[in-house]
């Protein structure tokens, strides 16, 4: 049925491939399973601190491990799905993040729980590599909303893991939470293994190093890429600074909400998926720049119910809402028109993008937190909205951009006047843009 699978080469001696809805559900399933072991600890951590005798600032050390290893993996491994056999990668990744987990689950000291969800983080970017994955197997005119329905996997496991390890440790303990999630994670591997195709083209040649050095490249190179990145900052930043600092407000008077009510937020955050395939359909048809303004509008709006959270908890769950539908859109929009850059330098692209993310992230938890003991509720919405504002800004700035982003036709001019052509990089820089892709002016700098 159209719409329903799409046939694609999985090997010279082959046959095809189909791409099928059950296949790209069971990557959101993989997605949101990898993901989710980088936020499993933040219920746990009064918890794990007292059973091994952490100290305070030991416990603290247990988060900024875990996205350290993820900013390791991102720049580390996710590139390497553009030389190696992704289905090997991945699978390899999924039973290295099985053995982490079950370190952690098992840790009898302090160092050995910090080295295994150091693991974690780093293994955990196998998330990353099966968007890159879906993203290549996807034709380009339904590449946007397959890269949404993947990435509806990651966003329901981000804000789903607390809820989840905090709902399993009040059953079983925190070490339960680690040791099921080491079997799920075991039994994707097994399952991605039978189902996934090898590379349908033989690997690119190149060493390890200049695949490092042409993701700088690539950023140096492409604008769109620059500027997508730069909204990956800004988006993730608003996201984390709601998400990091919500409790504080929320277990204080007049709520004092238990953490399992706080954890099923999440539960209405999740709403946030469904922008996520919407956004792809969007992008599909050409309409990616319109769909980043509404989303940077909508986010900027979010902030107003979500400043009311002390007087009405339904002003929260709207602001809640808003900001994840908002958040969603345009994070698949930016990894659909990204990928279409040069889909054979998909991993690296995706890589180095998420590496913003990671530093949007980072960014808004530690500023939210620190506003809010000096500042109050008030100061943290502020930083959000203002966040979202700068995003809906440079939007305006840069949707008329038009030759900083046109296409290259030749080999040589993937390069600017002044570099010469990396061996890393595929030539054709911006020919395989989706249907559309270039924005309703039928320019390529419509994208934005």
């Amino acid at each position: 049925m159209p719409g329903n699978e799409e046939p694609r080469t999985a090997g010279p001696q082959s046959p095809p491939f189909t791409l099928s809805r059950r296949v790209v559900a069971l990557f959101a399933v993989a997605c949101g399973t990898a993901v989710a072991n980088v936020y499993f600890a933040q219920p746990l951590l009064v918890t794990m601190g007292r059973d091994l005798a952490l100290s305070p600032a030991l416990v603290g050390g247990v988060v900024a491990l875990t996205q350290a290893g993820y900013a390791l993996g991102l720049l580390l491994l996710v590139p390497l799905g553009d030389i190696a056999d992704r289905r090997r990668l991945v699978v390899g990744q999924l039973l290295g993040l099985t053995a982490a987990l079950a370190v952690v689950a098992t840790a009898p000291t302090a160092p050995v729980l910090l080295a295994g969800l150091a693991a974690v983080g780093l293994l955990a970017v196998v998330t990353q590599t099966l968007v890159a994955f879906a993203a290549s197997l996807a034709p380009p005119a339904a590449r946007g909303r397959v890269v949404g329905l993947v990435t509806s996997g990651v966003v329901v496991g981000i804000l789903l893991a607390r809820t989840a390890s905090g709902a399993v440790a009040d059953l079983a303990g925190w070490r339960a939470v680690y040791l099921a999630s080491a079997a799920l994670t075991a039994l994707l591997a097994l399952v991605l293994h039978r189902v996934l195709p090898r590379r349908a083209h033989p690997p690119a040649t190149l060493r390890y190093g200049q695949l490092l050095r042409s993701t700088v490249t690539l950023f140096a190179r492409e604008p769109l890429l620059r500027v997508r990145a730069v909204f990956a900052l800004l988006v993730f930043a608003a996201f984390s600074t709601l998400w990091s600092s919500v409790a504080l407000p929320l277990s204080a008077p007049p709520y004092d909400l238990s953490h399992t009510a706080i954890g099923a937020l999440g539960l209405l955050g999740a709403a946030g998926a469904l922008a996520a395939g919407a956004a792809g359909r969007l992008g599909d048809r050409g309409h990616a720049g319109p769909t980043t303004g509404a989303a940077f509008a909508l986010l900027t709006a979010s902030w107003l119910p979500l400043a009311l959270t002390r007087s009405s908890l339904w002003a929260l769950a709207a602001g809640v809402v808003l900001l994840d539908l908002a958040v969603q859109a345009v994070h698949v929009t930016n990894q659909t028109l990204i990928h279409a850059l040069h889909p054979d330098a998909g991993s690296r692209l995706i890589g180095g993008y998420m590496v913003f993310y990671s530093a949007g992230s980072a960014t808004g938890a530690l500023a939210a937190t620190a506003l809010y003991a000096a500042a109050g509720w008030a100061a943290v919405c502020a930083l959000g909205a203002a966040f979202s504002v700068l995003g809906l800004v440079l939007w305006a700035l840069t949707r008329h951009m038009t030759a900083r982003t046109a296409p290259h036709p030749t080999p040589g001019a993937t390069a600017a006047p002044h570099m010469p052509p990396d061996p890393g990089i595929p030539a054709a820089t911006g020919r395989h843009l989706a249907p559309g892709a270039e924005g309703v002016d039928g320019r390529c700098g419509g994208v934005f």
